[in-house]
């Protein structure tokens, strides 16, 4: 088995290097990471300039770009053989209900989907990071079901474990996404040469956080496993629309 990692933290992370090590029992490994933290990058592909691939001591590659260009210049132009899978991550904070549409880990394993192949997008939540080990045995785990399974058809899934021993998760369960609140407002700051500069303001909290969603499930600390589509079409207003041109 042949699995291609990538993630948005970069090639450094202790994440990705956690998941290499625990991945390597059951496939052989190919690590195409960004240079650096790009956690926030969404799905963008860098069109402005050309990318450069370097191969860092540890033997993992990295690239001058986003996790998306990482995913897609590995299996378009790096590899020989198409990977048997994607996985990206593991995350180092949560990648939940509306996270999904900045995220860049799950971005890496977006592109993973679009080009055919079965991928994963593995995040730990929490800022302190502790228990990576517990999120790659999920890993593992979720790898060699689908390997089980023989899948016929591209695989999305977004993974979120609680940031806990391994003994203390609840089991694994199937999730929608829930949704935040708006995010708050942007932070105001001044440099040192009193030039006003603006962060982006901090992640809204969960809104809709019922049991069946994400949130809930790992708030129960149970493993969220939410599979993913990429058709946006608001199915539902599609009448509306038609119903407008017509008038």
């Amino acid at each position: 088995m042949r699995i291609l990692l990538s993630n948005d933290d970069g090639y450094f992370s202790p994440g990705i290097e956690c998941l290499a090590r625990a991945l390597s029992e059951v496939a052989e490994i190919t690590v195409v990471a960004p240079e650096r933290d790009r956690s926030g990058a969404s799905n963008s592909l860098t069109l402005d300039r050309p990318l450069s691939l370097k191969r860092a001591a540890n033997g993992y590659y990295h690239v001058n770009g986003t996790p998306t260009d990482c995913v897609h210049l590995a299996v378009t132009g790096m590899l020989d053989e198409l990977p048997d899978m994607v996985v990206s991550g593991i995350n180092h904070g949560a990648n939940m209900g509306d996270d999904t549409i900045y995220s860049g880990t799950v971005a890496a394993a977006t592109e993973g989907f679009l080009l055919g192949v079965p991928s994963l997008a593995v995040s730990l939540c929490s800022k302190a990071g502790v228990h990576f080990e517990t999120a790659a045995r999920v890993a593992l785990e979720l790898v060699q079901m689908i390997q089980r399974q023989k899948v016929c058809e591209p695989l999305l899934l977004n993974v979120n474990v609680p940031d806990v021993p391994y003994e203390l998760l609840r089991g694994m369960v199937v999730t929608r996404l829930g949704k935040r609140h708006k995010a708050e407002p942007v932070v105001r700051a001044l440099t040192p040469r009193n030039e006003t500069v603006y962060w982006v303001g901090a992640a809204g909290a969960a809104q809709d956080a019922g049991e069946g969603t994400d949130f809930y499930a790992v708030d129960n600390l149970q493993v969220s496993i939410t599979p993913l589509q990429i058709d946006l079409t608001h199915n539902a207003q599609l009448p509306l629309i038609r119903d407008w041109l017509a008038q």
